[in-house]
């Protein structure tokens, strides 16, 4: 039995690309790990697939440091291998070798396909395979993917970026936009509903701008309404959108669409307009404030939250005051922080007035005050509202502690909720309904189950589809979802060329 292991970093694009990998090395013979008993587990895998990020400067270093940790580990087991993937494949490419000569394949964005192949052929060749395309040749959603949950799933409705963001590698390492067509993105979501799957996560680099390719601008509204009419899917979400391309057609969908939920990610990256011109970002700050008004005037209980950048080069004092202005405006639940760092090969890596280390760290500081005062505010007016809580194992690190257990409520707050005593226990995929108690900065806390009050179980057809996978077996395991098959595409397939007559004259 060959064993293996995907260590996953970075977005939820590359989650979804984890599984996919997942479901290639599966069908190539080779069994997840973590899917074994803890008595039947090996000393190290026979393959370890990291998927790379890149955004981030962290993120080379994580990488390397990680690899070289496991150094020691494959020469302790000959024949483990090592292969690398993802944004950061893409980009460094043979550096990873000429660095981690240990490695035994990199492949990149575009040709995930190829894992199984690249790691036989490093084993027959015994020497490193790097193989990195520069554009994608088939969609990803037509490979075998093995999910992670039993009743969530992912699905992408596009890959790549036509934006030209100054700080954002991305756009150069997953290629230009390239829209699949609705038909074939609700026939995966139809079959994932078939399966037990109650949520839904339409994933691409700026959802929102689906349709650019084949020219209808108003797709992703469409699509939203469509997801709507799904019988049995119960909860739609959606990330990223961008706030240039976020239209009032969109939000209405939104409203009007029962099974789509009140929560937006909207990155809003700086408050000030000169930076984020600088930035590239084709919005002003007055735009994006719009947006969020109209937003909460359609959903009123709508939970929005953020990516902010600190420390963008030439950004002042008085640029940054603006970005605190922004924030607290907005009002976000949450937000995802990050200090700027260079990314070489982006325009904003040679931009003049780059910002000291400790001037961009006191800002970031200041920032990450100023919104933990705004979600805390924005969580304690949650307080006294009724919920429905989609459970879900391993959200609320600290249930086993305080008795409790996990999962998001519509909006998305994690909710960690009390369990009244003799009272049904859900199961994972299953919603409960409980009345918040408490509004932390990061979480709420619903404990009116155990304090007399409200608690309710709605069993689901995700619950069953948990429970279904989880019979018989062993302790500390929790099964996965089979591999399923990739999804064809739907339509009259293309006649291929001839490159001469069949007869041959």
């Amino acid at each position: 039995m060959k064993t293996y292991e995907v260590r996953t970093h970075g977005c939820q694009m590359n989650v979804h690309d984890s599984e996919r990998i997942s479901g290639l090395l599966e069908s190539a013979g080779y069994t997840d790990v973590s899917g074994l008993a803890t008595g039947e587990r090996p000393d190290a895998p026979d393959v370890v697939v990291f998927n790379t990020c890149a955004v981030r400067e962290n993120a080379d270093n994580k990488l390397y440091g990680n690899l070289g940790h496991l150094r020691p580990v494959k020469d302790a087991h000959p024949g483990m291998q090592i292969a690398v993937g993802g944004c950061l494949a893409q980009k460094d490419r043979g550096e990873i070798v000429r660095r981690a000569p240990w490695v035994d394949v990199v492949f990149g964005t575009h040709n995930v396909g190829s894992l199984p192949v690249l790691l036989e052929r490093a084993r027959h060749n015994a020497e490193a395979q790097v193989e990195i395309l520069e554009s994608l040749e088939t969609f990803p959603s037509t490979l075998p993917t093995r999910r992670d949950s039993a009743y969530s799933g992912w699905v992408s409705i596009s890959v790549g970026c036509n934006n030209t963001c100054t700080f954002c590698i991305v756009p150069s390492l997953r290629g230009k936009e390239k829209d699949r067509r609705p038909g074939e993105i609700l026939a995966e979501v139809q079959a994932l509903v078939d399966q037990g799957v109650v949520e839904v996560t339409l994933l691409g680099q700026n959802v929102n701008s689906y349709g650019v390719e084949f020219g209808d601008r108003l797709a992703f509204g469409k699509l939203l309404r469509a997801c709507g009419d799904i019988e049995g899917l119960e909860r739609v979400r959606f990330t990223s959108p961008h706030p240039a391309a976020f239209t009032d057609d969109v939000i209405d969908a939104m409203a009007e669409t029962p099974n789509v939920m009140p929560s937006l990610h909207m990155p809003l990256q700086a408050g000030s307009d000169k930076v984020l011109k600088d930035m590239r970002r084709s919005y002003r700050s007055a735009k994006f404030l719009g947006i969020l008004d109209r937003v909460r005037d359609r959903m009123p209980d709508a939970a929005i939250t953020t990516d902010l950048i600190v420390g963008f080069p030439g950004e002042t004092e008085e640029d940054f005051e603006e970005t605190l202005r922004v924030v607290r405006e907005s009002r976000f639940s949450s937000a995802f922080t990050f200090q700027y760092s260079i990314r070489p090969g982006t325009p904003a890596a040679t931009m003049p007035d780059q910002l000291p280390k400790a001037v961009v760290q006191e800002r970031f500081d200041r920032l990450l005050k100023v919104q933990e005062e705004v979600s805390w505010a924005e969580n304690r007016a949650q307080e006294g509202r009724t919920v429905e809580v989609l459970v879900a194992p391993g959200e609320g690190r600290k249930d086993a502690a305080t008795h409790r257990l996990s999962g998001r409520a519509r909006d998305n707050r994690l909710v960690h909720f009390g369990v009244p005593e003799g009272a049904e226990r859900p199961r994972p995929g299953d919603a409960v309904t409980v009345e918040v108690t408490y509004g932390a900065p990061h979480h709420l806390v619903a404990d009116s189950g155990v304090q007399g009050g409200t608690y309710s179980v709605r069993r689901t057809r995700g619950g069953d589809a948990w429970e279904a996978l989880q019979e018989d077996a062993a302790e500390g395991v929790t099964r996965k979802p089979a591999v399923a098959l990739g999804m064809p595409q739907i339509g009259k397939p293309e006649t291929p060329a001839l490159a001469a007559p069949a007869c041959g004259i």
